[in-house]
């Protein structure tokens, strides 16, 4: 039997997620999904650009002049300790 899926299996399948998911919501369903490729594809694209021209000679250096990303400081709170 061969591997590959026939017309007539995608036809079984849409009509299988139309009735479980219903047609009202699977616009609302597919929307949300591009929404988040399009937030992916923009992170990983920046990622990828700050990995690239942001690293030093020996890659250990950021922007910022930290050493790492374990080099962050968390903000200062209103309340100090005693």
């Amino acid at each position: 039997m061969p591997n590959a899926l026939s017309p007539w299996h995608l036809i079984i399948l849409v009509l299988v997620v139309v009735v479980l998911f219903g047609a009202k919501r699977l616009p609302d369903a597919a929307r949300s999904i591009g929404k988040s490729m399009k937030i992916f594809k923009a992170e990983t694209k920046d990622m990828r650009s700050s990995s690239d021209g942001a690293d030093g000679a020996d890659g250990a250096v950021a922007r910022d002049g930290a050493s790492g990303p374990d080099a962050r400081q968390l903000p200062q709170s209103g309340a100090t300790a005693a």
